[in-house]
């Protein structure tokens, strides 16, 4: 089986996992002319993929009601029909448990059942982030196993997923894609699927160089966001703005990437995927010091701005148990309906604890569980008393500029993006340096 840009429209693919990445992915996959069945094991994913109540760009959300009344995107639960497909694209979630070490649950059980399922000319791509070998653990050697001779008798490569939730400058697109075939026939077929799913693809040695690549890209980013808290903090305790002092560095033209301070790290990525390479070395007797600790750092983040909160409560000679306090925005990062690792849950938890009567706004996200109690977005928290405002998350859709009215609660910045409205002055602001909450 040859694979070629050309091709794509007469190939049918099998996406298995249909999250923030598997959806757009098998959407692009169709949008290329290809023929797509999506596998997902949870029945409200499919329900609610079929009925359009997902979150998706604009430009995603057209192609998936275009693809709704065709015959070239098709769901189901029904692992088997891998063997129907001519590639089989895997985007399963490979998240951390309580303890920080990786949760293959998800990413073992999908490749078993997709190795069960191969058959002879079939590619197989992963795109799940995580620890260098797993192309080769979960792939390649149980379908030697199989009796499957790996780039003769089937593909396969590690094509790391590259999506920037609620970023439509960088949609998969328009994203160059990574692809580290099991040998070069393996490699060759992954970019000529995937190459009209992206802005380019770039092949490397291996599915190692691949895995590895995409661990560096997520630790590059949680140890700069820690970087970039800890030097907000020097800033806070020598009297100045960070932000005007990142963007007078950001001037320089090469050797600097601006990281800005916020409430936290969040999302599936960059919470999670550091850890995958930390316990891969733990297991070999390695360490990486500055990775654990910039890791460190950013966990503790939430619990400080919690503290912080609690501090301008009691300056303002509010009781805590008394206290109303309003978050802006839930989201992990602006744009995105997603709350998963999101700060503002450890936040709302530790003011609760505290005692405080907790609330949010947040249009995204309707509602969610605070331990055993469940919250609901306040669409009209301009109309109600609070003694506290926290703006973690604030969404394009949001119209806060009634936050710093003349009778304006303190307000608790923690992404010091200013500038704010000029009626600010009049306001009562705390800002707390943090970290960046990104994906």
């Amino acid at each position: 089986m040859k694979f070629t840009i050309d091709d794509v429209s007469e190939l049918t693919v099998a996406v298995v996992g249909l999250g923030y990445v598997g959806l757009p992915t098998a959407l692009a996959l169709t949008n290329a002319g290809g023929t797509v069945i999506g596998i997902d094991s949870s029945p409200d994913r499919l329900r609610d993929i079929a009925c359009g109540a997902v979150d998706l760009f604009p430009l995603h959300h057209a192609q998936l009601a275009f693809a709704s009344v065709g015959d070239r995107f098709r769901l189901t639960s029904d692992a088997t029909v891998v063997r129907e497909t001519d590639a089989v694209v895997i985007c399963v979630p490979t998240p951390v448990d309580a303890r920080c070490e990786p949760d293959l649950t998800a990413l073992s059980s999908a490749c078993a059942s997709v190795v069960e399922h191969a058959v002879p000319g079939q590619l197989i791509v992963l795109t799940s982030t995580s620890y260098v070998g797993t192309t080769r653990d979960l792939l390649v050697e149980p379908l030697r196993a199989r009796g499957l001779t790996v780039d003769e008798d089937v593909y396969v490569a590690f094509a790391p997923e590259r999506i920037d939730p609620g970023n439509e400058r960088h949609t998969p697109e328009r994203t160059p894609r990574l692809i580290g075939g099991a040998g070069p026939r393996s490699s060759r077929a992954a970019a000529g699927l995937l190459a009209p799913t992206a802005s380019f693809v770039r092949t490397v040695a291996d599915p190692e160089t691949a895995e590895m690549a995409k661990l560096w890209e997520n630790i590059y980013r949680a140890v700069n966001i820690a970087l970039a808290n800890e030097l907000a903090d020097a800033c806070h305790s020598l009297g100045l703005a960070p932000i005007p002092v990142i963007e007078a560095a950001a001037t320089k033209p090469y050797g600097f990437m601006p990281f800005y301070p916020g409430p936290g790290v969040g999302g599936h990525c960059i919470p999670c995927d550091p850890h995958y390479l930390l316990w891969q070395l733990g297991k070999a007797g390695m360490q990486a010091p500055l990775v654990a600790t910039a890791l460190a750092a950013n966990r503790r983040r939430p619990a400080r701005i919690t503290e912080r909160a609690l501090d301008l409560l009691t300056a303002s000679h509010v009781p805590v148990r008394e206290a109303r306090v309003l978050l802006i925005g839930v989201a992990y990062k602006e744009g995105v309906a997603d709350v998963r690792e999101s700060p503002a849950l450890e936040i709302l938890a530790g003011l609760a604890e505290a005692g405080a009567h907790i609330a949010y706004c947040d249009p995204l996200v309707p509602s969610l569980r605070i331990g055993a109690d469940a919250l609901h977005h306040v669409p009209d928290p301009h109309t109600r008393p609070w003694d506290l405002v926290v703006l973690h998350t604030v969404h394009s859709v949001h119209d806060v500029t009634w936050l710093w009215a003349a009778d304006a609660p303190p307000v608790l910045d923690t992404r010091q993006r200013g500038p704010l409205p000029e009626t600010a002055a009049r306001a009562k602001v705390g800002v707390l340096p943090a970290a960046e909450a990104t994906a």
